[in-house]
């Protein structure tokens, strides 16, 4: 008699964040909440994107650079009528509240708040995630980088950031009913398998702690699309000016497809000189061994050979989409 192959967690967990839709619980990712008349026009001077175009119901996402441009902090912004609540990446909420604490002027009218121990976060992924939520009583945002808030749950479309998906913020005591919500919608629980972070690679989105550090700028980085030219000055803002004005972005994020698996961390080469470093790995199911890389031009241009500690690996140009 022939038996089925048992199906592994990791294996349903990819094909619900390919062609289905799975709910992330985020303890780590923590949320700040800016108040004062004055927020607007702080978050404007200390960051990248253009927060003053923002209106009730509109995000965006933003990095916090250093002097000589290097990434420091990456969140997004949610604009309400009395407040702006900042989604903190994952594990960097204090680092951020001191950081923008300590840029606080005795003239500012701003103050900052830590509300990660009352606001939980989830994410709703996969092509099928938009579908789930009228089916979990939740809105559904029309548009990218819009949100919608009912009966005190917020839900963001965020379609270029982390895996396209929705992130939600709900208070602490009611995380628990709103993931029986989603899953009886028929959301897979992701667990700790790797399919989130396969997925990421295959997407060639870019993460804190991975490719989003104090080692790169946002333009090398795969952020430059959150980089406006059209603000006024802030910390770095002259040095990613003059790169994108000049052209002279030298290094960028790449994908690298290769037949064995690489690892994170490994040295990029061309003919023996590094070009690069590896920053983060997976193996897809359907591609086979997969990482992202930033490497030096001309060598990130589209199929161009480099190798990986002895491993030999082909280049491809992501996207603004993925795939």
């Amino acid at each position: 008699m022939s038996t089925i192959p048992a199906v592994s967690i990791y294996e349903l967990e990819y094909q619900a964040l390919v062609s289905g839709a799975a709910v992330q619980v985020r303890p780590h990712f923590g949320t700040l909440c800016l108040t004062d008349k004055d927020r607007v026009d702080f978050l404007q001077r200390m960051t990248t994107n253009d927060i003053a175009r923002l209106q009730p119901g509109q995000a965006a996402l933003t990095v916090l650079t250093s002097p000589v441009a290097r990434i420091e902090a990456v969140f997004t912004v949610l604009c309400r009528q009395d407040d702006l609540l900042l989604l903190a990446s994952k594990g960097e909420a204090e680092n951020l509240r001191q950081r923008l604490q300590g840029q606080i002027f005795f003239m500012d009218k701003v103050s900052v708040a830590d509300e990660s121990t009352v606001l939980r976060r989830l994410r709703l992924l996969g092509p099928d995630a938009g579908n789930l939520l009228p089916a979990a009583g939740l809105p559904r945002p029309a548009d990218d980088d819009s949100f919608s808030e009912e009966a005190g749950v917020i839900v963001l479309r965020q379609e270029l950031f982390d895996l396209p998906g929705y992130e939600l913020i709900c208070p602490a005591d009611e995380l628990c009913a709103l993931m029986g919500r989603l899953t009886e919608a028929g959301a897979l629980t992701l667990s700790d398998s790797p399919a989130y972070e396969i997925r990421r690679v295959e997407l060639g989105r870019p993460q804190p702690a991975s490719e989003l550090t104090d080692a790169f700028n946002p333009l090398e980085a795969g952020l430059a699309w959150v980089c406006a030219e059209n603000k006024g000055c802030y910390t770095g803002q002259e040095i990613i000016a003059r790169q994108i004005t000049y052209d002279k972005v030298t290094r960028s994020l790449v994908r690298l497809r290769s037949d064995l698996p690489l690892t994170a961390g490994d040295d990029v080469s061309v003919d023996g000189r590094r070009v690069g470093s590896v920053t983060s790995s997976g193996l897809s199911p359907t591609r086979g061994p997969l990482a992202l890389a930033i490497i030096k031009q001309p060598h990130n241009d589209e199929g161009a050979s480099v190798s990986v500690d002895g491993t030999p690996a082909y280049v491809e140009r992501i996207p603004p989409t993925g795939l």
